[in-house]
């Protein structure tokens, strides 16, 4: 069982990740107004946050003022019972609430507790508030996002990535516990987990020092791989190896061994030149006349969709990647479904049924009941 003792994005995001994988995941809320991201929007459809549905499938919502004495004792009984606590307070939150890890593996030494912050939980910078954006500037993300100037990633990753690298932290530490039977405490940030995805970027500067610069729609250091115009809209193509260009370049009308392309170095430091090249090429025909002539050829190519193509895509829809739930005020609605799938479950995720994102206190009494049996 996991206590889910967050909100917003990076720790209600974790907690989702581990009830798709079949955890009772119990999200603890404060009784006026619950979670922020409930009132995140618009859009809202009948009173409730698109937003908050994103992050909260597979989950039961209980009420507690964590402040009173009664949110103490439920808050207490619940750590006893469970397997994990998530919680993404800023540091010291959890201490002063009576919570601190001490005495949270005095209630129960098996608990794995994990703690997503913004910048860490020590250091000079320990104490800092996190929001996605500010991260995604702190880590260096933005500078090389964009064409001209820094730009933030349009989905919020820095929320999203210390989530997914939170869960898979909680679940190393329950196999751990499985050997020793001893919980511990799984730390991750937002800054952590946007420097956790600098890849090469990173040994760019930490090995070459030299700064990594922005190139919009292009590949820092692959060309031809990227996007180009054609006759009616943009596409994507991605040479990635030098087999790969001496395929390509007939194809737009390009000598492989002009000695500005001949390989890949060389095309990247010509990469305008050649970017021009190849859309004065593809300028001549539309986007499904390319995407076919390369995909006959085996280049990797695609197409830049918007969201409602993805969502009525056939490949998106076989993958499971929309499900139908339950609402209990909003009647049948779709999601974005897991990302997981297993060979032995035909369903997204590892669960037969998902659960819609839960109103706010929907599962009190009955969470509650269920402590009490064992009262």
């Amino acid at each position: 069982m996991v206590v889910d003792l967050t909100r917003a994005l990076a720790g209600p995001h974790a907690a989702m990740m581990l009830g798709d994988l079949g955890a009772r995941v119990i999200k603890v809320e404060t009784p006026n107004g619950g979670d922020d991201s409930r009132g995140w929007g618009p859009p809202f459809v009948e009173g409730e946050s698109t937003y908050y549905l994103s992050a909260n499938r597979n989950k039961e919502s209980v009420t507690a003022d964590l402040k009173s004495p009664e949110g103490k004792e439920f808050l207490t009984r619940l750590v006893r019972k469970a397997d994990v606590l998530i919680e993404n307070f800023r540091p010291g939150v959890l201490d002063r609430l009576g919570f601190s890890t001490a005495q949270l593996h005095e209630l129960n030494p098996g608990l794995v507790i994990l703690s997503i912050t913004g910048f860490g939980h020590d250091g000079p910078d320990g104490g800092r508030a996190g929001y996605d954006q500010i991260a995604q500037g702190e880590g260096g993300l933005m500078s090389i996002t964009g064409a001209v100037e820094p730009t933030k990633v349009g989905a919020p990753i820095a929320d999203l990535l210390a989530g997914m690298y939170g869960a898979y932290g909680a679940l190393a530490a329950l196999h751990e516990r499985s050997i020793t039977g001893k919980g511990r405490v799984v730390r991750t940030s937002l800054l952590a987990s946007v420097i956790g995805v600098h890849a090469f970027h990173g040994t760019k500067w930490t090995v070459a020092h030299q700064l990594p610069e922005r190139v919009g729609n292009h590949h820092a250091q692959i060309a031809p791989y990227g996007m180009y115009r054609t006759a009616d809209t943009s596409i994507q193509v991605a040479v990635g190896s030098e087999g790969q260009w001496r395929t390509f370049a007939p194809i737009v009308g390009l000598d492989p061994e002009d000695e500005r392309f001949a390989v890949n170095s060389q095309r990247v430091a010509h990469r305008d030149e050649l970017t021009a090249s190849i859309e004065a090429a593809f300028a001549a025909e539309p986007a499904d006349v390319w995407l076919e002539r390369l995909a006959e050829k085996g280049i990797p190519a695609g197409k830049v969709r918007d969201f409602q193509q993805v969502y009525e895509w056939e490949q998106t829809l076989s993958q499971g990647l929309l499900i139908d739930v339950e609402h209990p005020t909003l009647g049948t609605i779709q999601l974005p479904g897991p990302p997981l799938r297993f060979d032995d479950n035909p369903y997204a995720g590892a669960r037969e049924t998902n659960l819609p994102p839960p109103r706010l206190g929907e599962h009190d009494e009955s969470v509650r009941a269920w402590l009490d049996e064992d009262a």
